[in-house]
């Protein structure tokens, strides 16, 4: 009973930058962590980045220093800023949650169906 809607994916040149976004609606009492997964071609679904509802942040060495994960609770948002993107930062990118939908706390995971993210040379 979540929605997950990803927007700000397209293309964009190598060392330029790129935002996520991720908005979550539907049942959610609490929203636990949310993060953002990519599939690069060739490759298996990784982590980029997570942040936690204490904004604690963490991130894949491959894109530290470059990319700033963020989250608008009143929004029930998270963004991914990408910055200095490479070529290699192509794939798609996914949003995931892990939500609570009432008081009993109980947590359930979502993902997002994807945006294509393409990073040309």
């Amino acid at each position: 009973q979540v929605q997950l809607v990803e927007s700000g994916g397209g293309l964009v040149q190598a060392g330029g930058s790129l935002r996520l976004s991720c908005a979550a609606s539907g049942t959610i009492f609490s929203v636990n962590l949310m993060a953002w997964y990519r599939q690069i071609p060739g490759k298996q679904r990784e982590l980029a980045a997570s942040i936690s509802s204490s904004n604690k942040t963490n991130y894949a060495d491959s894109v530290k220093g470059r990319f700033t994960i963020s989250r608008d609770d009143a929004k029930k948002t998270v963004y991914l800023q990408m910055n200095s993107v490479k070529p290699e930062d192509t794939g798609v990118y996914f949003c995931y949650v892990i939500v609570a939908y009432d008081s009993s706390l109980r947590t359930y995971q979502w993902w997002g169906q994807g945006t294509q993210v393409t990073v040309t040379s």
